[in-house]
């Protein structure tokens, strides 16, 4: 079942459960499946019938067979099912980030704990993988509370009462933070997951964001605006709809199966409305 998978990312065989194994994944994974809501936002504009789903079995198939992969859902709950299937300890967790609108509480992120991985800088042998967060952090983070430095980035883990952890962002990150409690069910995902990608109101509707971490920075395409953090900072506004496209696929953005009008009309919209929000911001 995830040989595909694991073909995409460049990888031949089954690899050994290790520390080591969980970075190698961790990294060819960020590089080859950029985080994105590209199909929920055909999906509001109607260019397709409905976004793609949160089941990770479904993402493994739609990876395996050169399709996109899709949000936090979708990458963590794809990654989660193949460190299992190699032989990882995985235990899923709800998310929820810190600037969220929701009530404490609403499940908006699938955080990762992966167990039983001692190393000498870590011996309690937990680790927080995630491959969800679009511009987060390149290699697994310990499991323990303090500040991590990765590339020029700084992050930190924090406790929150007795099973809590917080995230918080480097400054030039895309978000502040998010923590994570107790664990989540694949219900509590599907029913998440229809809340943020129902227009008008689900959050993932109303902006096209694509964004992927590789090893010394981060590329996002919000909108019509590319941004770089990290080496290489920039910011650029994408006007013209071949630039556009071009810099999605720089990205690592797949079109498989998408008509290229549906995508025109995608930043036709999504430039008046970056318009209209220069225009009242």
């Amino acid at each position: 079942m995830i040989d595909g998978y694991l073909r995409r990312l460049g990888v031949e065989g089954r690899p050994e459960a290790t520390y080591e194994t969980l970075v190698d994944l961790h990294h060819r994974h960020l590089d080859t499946l950029p985080y994105e809501n590209l199909s929920i936002m055909l999906a509001a504009i109607g260019a397709v019938g409905s976004p793609d789903p949160v089941d990770p079995v479904e993402t493994l198939e739609r990876i395996a067979t050169g399709g996109n992969a899709g949000y936090c859902f979708h990458n963590n709950g794809v990654f989660s099912l193949v460190l299992e299937e190699l032989g990882f300890e995985v235990v899923r967790r709800s998310g929820q980030m810190l600037e969220a609108t929701g009530p404490s509480g609403t499940l908006d992120h699938l955080a990762l704990e992966v167990r039983g991985l001692p190393t000498t800088a870590n011996p309690g042998g937990r680790w927080v993988a995630d491959v969800g967060y679009g511009d987060g952090f390149r290699d697994p983070l310990p499991l323990v509370e303090g500040h991590f430095r990765q590339s020029g980035f700084v992050y930190r883990l924090a406790r929150v009462g007795e099973s809590g952890w917080t995230f918080h962002h480097d400054p030039h990150g895309s978000f502040n933070g998010s923590f994570a409690r107790g664990s989540v069910t694949s219900e509590d995902i599907e029913a998440s997951h229809l809340r943020l990608s129902t227009p008008p109101e689900g959050d993932f509707t109303r902006k096209l964001v694509v964004q992927r971490r590789a090893a010394t920075g981060a590329d996002t395409v919000r909108s019509i605006r590319h941004i770089r953090t990290g080496s290489g900072r920039s910011t650029r506004e994408l006007r013209e709809f071949e630039e556009w496209r071009d810099a999605l696929g720089h990205i690592g953005l797949s079109f498989r199966g998408i008509e290229e009008d549906a995508l025109r009309e995608l930043h036709k919209r999504q430039a008046a409305e970056y318009d209209e929000w220069l225009l009242t911001r």
